[in-house]
């Protein structure tokens, strides 16, 4: 009974030696004493020698590898440090294992090519054009030169990118200071423009203003006259009708305006424009009187 489970624990472990799983995400490499005999590329249950075989797995997905952040020189002596990151995936395992043994040692080899290929481009460019123009058309280059640089590791770059671009501590200050002036320059120029537009805006606003004022004056004076023409038409036709009717109503008009004011006005007693003002009983007794007066005679 005792060897029946022996030999039950001894298949089993001998079971779980030979049988392993690759999932999708994997990819692996048996080796036998040491010598690798066959690639696993494709998923599913597999079977080994037990203990005469070894597996390694690799990744099949791809992978990032960050690098420290280096400082280069451009053509124009201008220095600048630079933080990039690459992505990558392991295309032939057994030259990958071969060469760069895991990922760190592929990690450590691609930062090492991107370095000496970013330094040779940024080394042959100045300054502006590595920051603008020509940014894109280098990290295009880098990656070329990357990719062919990591063939020889079983490693397919797929690009490389460029994560961050500052300038080295001592020198930030005095570029800072000279994009500062430079931007204050602009702003300077921009206001004087501003201020030039916006005279030159009030002026013909101004100019506008004045004459629009005098067409106006000018129509005005124009309905003006012409009002008084009609105004005077009208009071002659209405003259001729009933002069005294006429001079009635020009009196009150009269009376109207100068009884409204505090004004003190002095008249004589035959003044014309007392005609109105008089009350019957006093005009009806200056004729008598009058008429008493030339009885003698």
């Amino acid at each position: 009974m005792i060897k029946v489970v022996i030999g039950l624990l001894v298949a089993a472990l001998l079971v779980s030696q030979a049988a392993y799983t690759i999932g999708e995400w994997e990819q692996g490499i048996i080796l036998q004493f040491g010598k690798s005999v066959r690639i696993v590329r494709e998923p599913g249950l597999y079977f080994k020698y037990p203990l005469a075989e070894d597996l390694l797995l690799f990744e099949k997905r791809i992978l990032l590898a960050e690098a420290r952040p280096a400082e280069y020189v451009t053509v124009d002596k201008k220095r600048l440090t630079v933080d990039t990151v690459s992505r990558w995936k392991i295309e032939e395992p057994l030259l990958f294992y071969q060469t760069v043994r895991n990922q760190q040692g592929a990690i450590a080899r691609l930062n090492d090519i991107i370095f000496a290929r970013l330094r040779q481009e940024i080394g042959g460019h100045n300054f502006k054009d590595f920051i603008r123009e020509e940014r894109e058309r280098i990290m295009a280059q880098v990656t070329k030169g990357t990719a062919e640089g990591a063939k020889q590791f079983g490693i397919r770059v797929i690009d490389v990118r460029i994560r961050r671009v500052d300038l080295p501590e001592e020198v930030q200050n005095s570029v800072f200071a000279r994009m500062k002036a430079e931007r204050e320059r602009i702003a300077k120029r921009y206001r004087a423009e501003g201020d030039e537009q916006a005279r030159e805006i009030r002026a013909n606003s101004e100019k506008e203003k004045e004459i629009i004022l005098a067409e106006a004056y000018r129509k005005a004076e124009a309905l003006r006259g012409d009002g008084d023409a009609q105004a005077t038409v009208i009071y002659a036709q209405a003259y001729s009708k009933n002069e005294e009717l006429y001079s009635f109503m020009r009196h009150l008009e009269v009376y109207r305006k100068i009884f409204a004011t505090d004004t003190t006005i002095l008249l004589r007693q035959e003044s014309p424009l007392l005609k109105y003002l008089d009350s019957p009983k006093s005009s009806n007794e200056r004729p008598a009187a009058s008429g008493a007066a030339d009885s003698p005679k």
